[in-house]
């Protein structure tokens, strides 16, 4: 969050941010109303704590010398104040509430170094990767959605049956190459030393908080509670949207050291959201699911070294495409399409044949987010409470939070069995995933099982 003297120092920036981000249901001149009469209470409040603390005085004074009559209309314009003063300060409590409530819903300033824009055609594409060199394709690639119920390892129908729309299975060879490529990730991001971090998956409304997933994307989370005889117990936990909550959280209502700094971790988890998108090719398939794995990268820095820990996050993020030989692109997202916590954010795109999108490269397919990397400066930090003490005799501050997804497993699957389709319907295992399968250079797919699976057989 932004500070109430930040907000009322610069409210032409916030508005400038709210204007930008797209926020239209913060008002702002409410906000710096609400701030303005809040400090005149504090004032006023002062003001009668000093006048009741000089009557108070004199009470004694009065009685050490016999003036009665004067010691009792002093106490009784102590009692006065006294009543006055809770007065201020319930009205004074009331507002500070209010003003910190709707705080939370104003949207982090973009660094300046942010595009302006509306939308997701607004943003920056900086540079491709992996285009230069690519790997023969087959003529008509099959959209991963339809080969992988082909080969047998994704299974979308029996997902739905058990859990819903938006649910699936990962079988046989499909799992095993989900699995190879989460251990995989985990020792690239080792590499580059990151501490490993395996996060409890609900997490608190505070955590929520904390990240800025509450309040604003309540409906976007999933709530757990317990059904007791007597109704619903709430049990204030949620399934994390993303390892971002529990692990920057952490840390929260503490205070490290600037010893401690940089602090990179690395999660993994399967992560759960109502994700939302037209229907049709966009939600079609393994792209936007409502459980899916990821591997989390969290940083906690310095003030004065977040951006330069951006570019270097950037860096450890792509490294895992590289590695894979997967084309890619990095976008400098703009302030419309940017988010509500950032301060500024990349988006890395994979590329996935399979699909021929409207905003695919001129080689077709289409661009899949795999990796937002972002810079929060202190916005997380603050509504958390992580400070850091640069030397044991200073006053602790607020440090800053980056995270990147290194990267969305579910996307990365998606661009694989595309990308590295072959001719006859089988998929080339990408050579750095090999030894996590056990030498196994090609997945082949499994028979299909049950009676309906025989049927169609028998029609064919």
């Amino acid at each position: 969050m932004l500070s109430r003297q930040h907000v009322r120092e610069n409210p032409d920036e916030v508005r400038m941010a709210l204007e930008t981000k797209g926020v239209t249901d913060v008002d702002l001149d409410e906000i710096l109303r609400i701030d303005e009469e809040w400090r005149e209470l504090k004032a006023e409040g002062d003001d009668l704590r000093h006048q009741r603390n000089e009557v108070s005085s004199k009470i004694g004074e009065y009685k050490r010398e016999g003036e009665e009559e004067k010691a009792e209309q002093a106490i009784e314009r102590s009692s006065e104040l006294k009543e006055e003063l809770e007065a201020v300060e319930d009205r004074a409590d009331e507002l500070e509430a209010k003003l910190e409530a709707k705080l939370l819903e104003i949207p982090n300033v973009p660094h300046e170094s942010v595009p302006v824009g509306e939308d997701e055609s607004d943003n920056v594409e900086r540079f491709r990767e992996g285009f230069e060199e690519m790997r023969d394709l087959p003529d008509e690639i099959v959209p991963h959605y339809d080969l992988g119920e082909q080969l047998g390892i994704l299974d979308f129908e029996r997902g739905a049956k058990v859990s819903g729309g938006g649910f699936q299975f990962v079988k046989g060879d499909g799992a095993r190459l989900e699995y190879a490529l989460i251990q995989f990730m985990l020792d690239v991001h080792r590499e580059q030393e990151y501490v490993d971090v395996f996060p409890p998956l609900p997490v608190n409304s505070a955590s929520m908080r904390g990240t800025g997933q509450l309040p604003k994307f309540a409906e976007d989370a999933y709530r757990v509670g317990a059904r007791q005889d007597d109704g619903y117990d709430d049990d204030d936990l949620w399934l994390l949207p993303t390892a971002e909550v529990p692990v920057t959280n952490m840390y929260r209502d503490e205070i490290l050291l600037d010893d401690d700094l940089p602090l990179k971790h690395q999660a993994f988890s399967p992560n759960f959201r109502r994700e939302a998108g037209e229907h049709g090719t966009e939600t079609r398939g393994y792209v936007r699911v409502h459980q899916f794995n990821k591997v989390e990268l969290v940083n906690f820095v310095r003030p004065e070294n977040s951006y330069d820990r951006l570019e270097g996050l950037l860096s450890e993020a792509e490294e895992v495409l590289k590695r894979l030989e997967l084309p890619y692109r990095v976008l400098d997202m703009c302030t419309g399409d940017m988010g509500f916590t950032q301060a500024k954010k990349y988006d890395i795109e994979v590329w996935a044949p399979g699909d021929d999108m409207p905003e695919g490269p001129e080689e077709g397919g289409r661009w899949l987010e795999v990796s937002s990397v972002s810079n929060f400066e202190d916005f997380q930090a603050r509504r958390a409470g992580i400070h850091y003490r640069p030397e044991q005799h200073e006053s602790a501050e607020y440090l800053h939070t980056l995270n990147g997804s290194g990267v969305a497993v579910p996307r990365v699957v998606v661009a694989i069995m595309e990308y590295y389709q072959n001719e006859d319907g089988t998929i080339t295992v990408p050579e750095p995933l090999r030894p996590y399968m056990d030498g196994q250079e090609v997945v082949e797919g499994h028979d299909p099982v049950g009676e309906s699976a025989v049927g169609a057989s028998e029609d064919d």
